[in-house]
């Protein structure tokens, strides 16, 4: 899987996520959904990835995501914001999966 951010996204991430090292987790919560295929995406700011967890390919974030979850992503997303907005947009060329992509730190 590819990650990357648009500019609007990293400048707001930068000044959200303290230092250069700061790493991401994209996160699948199916916690109250009723079933796996309701998931709702969410970014998570870490100190290091969990046993088992895998590295997405782009940047400038390091982004990591729970191998079991991918198959519900295509292979190259992006993130981007609208000003004036608290969340984030996760989307591919195909689709936009949430234009409430939350950051939980």
């Amino acid at each position: 899987m590819k990650i990357t951010f648009s500019p609007a996204a990293s400048e707001r991430l930068s000044s959200e996520l303290p230092g250069e090292s700061a790493r991401l987790k994209l996160l699948y919560d199916t916690d109250g959904c009723g079933c796996v295929m309701n998931g709702v995406p969410t970014l998570l700011r870490i100190d290091r990835p969990e046993e088992g967890d895998v590295k997405a390919a782009g940047g400038p974030y390091e982004v990591w995501y729970e191998k079991r979850y991918e198959v519900f992503f295509e292979d190259e997303l992006k993130v981007d914001c609208r000003p004036g907005t608290p969340s984030f947009i996760l989307r591919s060329d195909n689709q936009t999966y949430t234009t409430h992509l939350r950051l939980l730190k």
